[in-house]
Order: C-alpha cells, then sequence, then structure tokens
C-alpha cells in the first residue's frame, strides 16, 4: 500500500506524503531560526561581548552532532513521532513512552512561550490583550494544521520567505554602516567567556531536525531528510552569523548588551523610525512559522503513540478527506489551551522546553548508536551512512552534550525540573494502569 492508500471502507489508514525537500529545509531552519534571534544577543552579549560571533560557531557543534544522529535514522527508517518510535523500537517501549509524554509538556510550554513573545512584541506597535492574543494565534496555528500537511508546509515556507526577507533587509541596509572598531576583537573578554555563552546561543539550533517528526508525510525521504537538515544547519548558522555581525557593527556589544531589544536597537541605528514595524514584523512571522512547526510535531508524537497504545488509540485516526491526525491535533490544541494557565516566566518555560528536548536528543542518539551497531540491515538501508564506528562515536558524543546542558540548567530555576518530573510521575502511573488490547 502507498501513503495515498485507504481501507476497503474508504478510510484513509495512512498519512498523505504532502512534503517536499524545500519542507524539510523550511521545517527545520524555521524551528531554529525562531524568537531566540531577537533576545539572546543581550545576554550573550553581557557574557561574551563581539565574542558571540564565536559563541554562535562553538553552539552549532553540538547541534551538528544531533543532526547527524537524526539524519542517520532519518533515512534508514522515516517515521511520523520518531522521537517517540525510535526509543520505542531501540531502546524499550517505556522509554519511548517517556520522552513522549515529558515531550507534551514541553509542546506546550514551547507554543506558549512562542505566543507569549509575540503578544509582547506587538504590545511595541499597538496595545493588544496578551492572553486572548495567545489563544486566537494558538487557533490558527492548530486550524492549519488540521486542514493539511501540504496547507502547513505551505505556510511554514511562505513564513520563512517573509522573515529572511527582512532579515535581508536589516542586513543590507545596515551594512554600509558597519563600523569594525564598534565590534572590537572577538576574543577580546577571553576564550572562558565565550564558552560560557555557548550554552545560550545553542538556543538558536534547536529543532533544526524537527522534520523528522513527520518522516512518513515527507517524499522520498531516504534522500530529501539527510539533504534537507544539512541544508537548514547551513541556512540558519549563515543566517545568525550576518545578523550578529551586522548588529554588533551597528550597535556594538556594550550597546546590545544594555538592551531589551537588541535587534530593534541595532536596527534604529541604520533605518530609524522604519525600524519598529520591521522588526516587530519580522519578530512576528518568526513565531508564528516556529509555533506552526512546533504544532506539527506536536501532534505527530500523539499520533504516534496512539498507534502503539501508549495514548488512546482514538488518537491515530487520520481524517478521510485532508489524511491529517486529526484527533491528535485537536487534543494538542486543547492541551495548547490549557497550558495558557502555565506562569509567565520565560526563563522557567524555556527550561520548561529545554529539558524535554535535551532528554529527546539523547535518547534518539542513543538510538542511532544501537542501529549501527545492531541492525546492520538498517544501517544497509540508510541513504546517509558514516561508517558504524563513526555513527556510534558520533552518538555518545551526543549523548554527552545532551546530558551536560541538561545539569548546567539546574542552576538557573529548579522548578522547571519538578514540573518535568512530576509529569512523568503521572505518566509512569498512566503506563502500569493503562488498557492495553491485545495484539
Amino acid at each position: 500500500m502507498t501513503a495515498e492508500a485507504s481501507s476497503a471502507t474508504g478510510e484513509r489508514t495512512q498519512l498523505k506524503q504532502g512534503v517536499g525537500l524545500s519542507g524539510v529545509v523550511m521545517f527545520g531552519a524555521g524551528t531554529a531560526i525562531g524568537v531566540s534571534i531577537f533576545s539572546v544577543l543581550q545576554p550573550a552579549a553581557q557574557v561574551a561581548g563581539s565574542g558571540l560571533l564565536l559563541a554562535v560557531l562553538l553552539a552549532a557543534l553540538p547541534m551538528v552532532l544531533f543532526a547527524i544522529c537524526y539524519a542517520y535514522l532519518g533515512s534508514a527508517l522515516p517515521v511520523s513521532g520518531a522521537s517517540y518510535e525510535w526509543p520505542r523500537r531501540f531502546i524499550h517501549p517505556f522509554v519511548g513512552f517517556a520522552i513522549g509524554w515529558m515531550r507534551i509538556i514541553g509542546n506546550v510550554g514551547a507554543l506558549i512561550l512562542l505566543s507569549q513573545v509575540m503578544a509582547n512584541y506587538l504590545s511595541m506597535v499597538v496595545p493588544v490583550p496578551a492572553k486572548p492574543l495567545m489563544a486566537v494565534t494558538l487557533t490558527l496555528v492548530f486550524a492549519l494544521n488540521y486542514r493539511g500537511v501540504a496547507v502547513a508546509a505551505r505556510a511554514q515556507v511562505t513564513l520563512m520567505l517573509m522573515l529572511l526577507a527582512v532579515l535581508a533587509t536589516f542586513v543590507l541596509t545596515g551594512l554600509p554602516a558597519v563600523e569594525a572598531q564598534r565590534i572590537g576583537a572577538p576574543t577580546q573578554m577571553g576564550w572562558l567567556a565565550i564558552l560560557a555563552a555557548v550554552p545560550l546561543m545553542a538556543s538558536l539550533f534547536m529543532g533544526i531536525e524537527s522534520a523528522v517528526e513527520i518522516g512518513e508525510e515527507i517524499r522520498h525521504p531516504g534522500h530529501n531528510i539527510p539533504l534537507g537538515i544539512t541544508l537548514a544547519i547551513l541556512l540558519t548558522a549563515a543566517v545568525y552569523l550576518l545578523v550578529a555581525f551586522v548588529a554588533l557593527g551597528l550597535a556594538g556589544p556594550a550597546r546590545l548588551a544594555a538592551s531589551d531589544a537588541p535587534l530593534l536597537d541595532a536596527a534604529r541605528v541604520s533605518l530609524g523610525d522604519l525600524a519598529v514595524p520591521l522588526i516587530v514584523g519580522a519578530a512576528t512571522v518568526s513565531i508564528l512559522k516556529t509555533m506552526n512547526a512546533t504544532a506539527m510535531v506536536f501532534s505527530r508524537s500523539l499520533f504516534a503513540m496512539a498507534r502503539n497504545q501508549a495514548l488512546p488509540s482514538a488518537l491515530a485516526a487520520v481524517h478521510p478527506r485532508f489524511g491529517t491526525p486529526h484527533l491528535a491535533i485537536a487534543t494538542g490544541y486543547a492541551l495548547a489551551m490549557a497550558g495558557l494557565f502555565l506562569p509567565s516566566s520565560i526563563l522557567f518555560l524555556l527550561l520548561a522546553v529545554n529539558i524535554p528536548t535535551m532528554l529527546k536528543y539523547l535518547a534518539c542518539s542513543l538510538c542511532a548508536v544501537r542501529v549501527a551497531r545492531n541492525h546492520p540491515e538498517l544501517h544497509a538501508r540508510a541513504q546517509f551512512r558514516p561508517s558504524p564506528r563513526i555513527m556510534q562515536l558520533a552518538g555518545c558524543a551526543a549523548m554527552l552534550g545532551a546530558l551536560t546542558i541538561i545539569l548546567v540548567g539546574l542552576e538557573a530555576d529548579w522548578r522547571p525540573y519538578l514540573l518535568v518530573g512530576g509529569w512523568l510521575a503521572i505518566g509512569c502511573v498512566y503506563w502500569l494502569t493503562r488498557p492495553v488490547k491485545a495484539p
């Protein structure tokens, strides 16, 4: 049966393949090039000054390791809800469930964080009530995903192109006004300061692998997933380096470090009054496209868990017309709306997102190690396949990176760790008491 196949009753039973290479690139880069670029320059400049340029390059290294693992697994075994499916198959069913279950908190936290930041940016132009605007935005994003993966993919590409156009305007208009002496020596504050900024800059690249979560809905996944992830990393790194370089050259590290809206203050140097609508518009577009990708990944994770009875099987239903997991999308929407009652602290929400994300990276990196070591038939199937030894080394290095980032966050705020741990405890009770149908 093909991905378009239907059952004898005419009910669609498989997801529709509606995403090509451009969609893979835009889902990855579109998730990564999000709210962070509008906020992370300030703390990074405080820590490392103009050394934040080197911190961007260093922060990309662990994400490259994660991307290698995801490109390898996505090429060998493309499947929707991959971050649940791979740990379930290659580690243990409960590990897959635990990762998927904790990612519910992570995805809800990400959607609330993004919608909240968007409301904050829009309030710079017009007074808007935050919570109602957040609710409307969540409704729009999930409605797009309900309508179809191709519709959501086209929206992602459109939003990404709009953002790139705005950032290109910022770079091209700012370059003539860049002064090298404002930037200074990148190593002026020392390598320890640069290394200290790396965890901050790592958030710039999170989500680069997002397309693997809709693996069954990607055309020619063995080719398009690894190539798309590679192009997404290159595009993301280029955008961040250009934007950071121009911002430093316009405002200097001291001004960026003192600013609550660093990109906006830098744009004012070259664009004057036009900076506010340009940067606020860019922030809005950036956040919308990241929310779009997050909602898609969220619903596919619920769908994959339901398909294997880790969640109620009704959530595995596929819409007969749109070919989308419509009940999983509706459930994700309901959970996101409930997330409006979470604490509004940006730091709290960031850690609530990062903890499950790093655990996901850790588990999937272990899966890559196990596939390379124990499953030669899958290794041979992958169109992207470094040698088994190289894949095992890359997977182990990626696991160490994820664990380090998790532990570093404990010093910032312990409450998100308590939230994620409590949610996992509830999940354990559900796992042990859930009804399981005989195969």
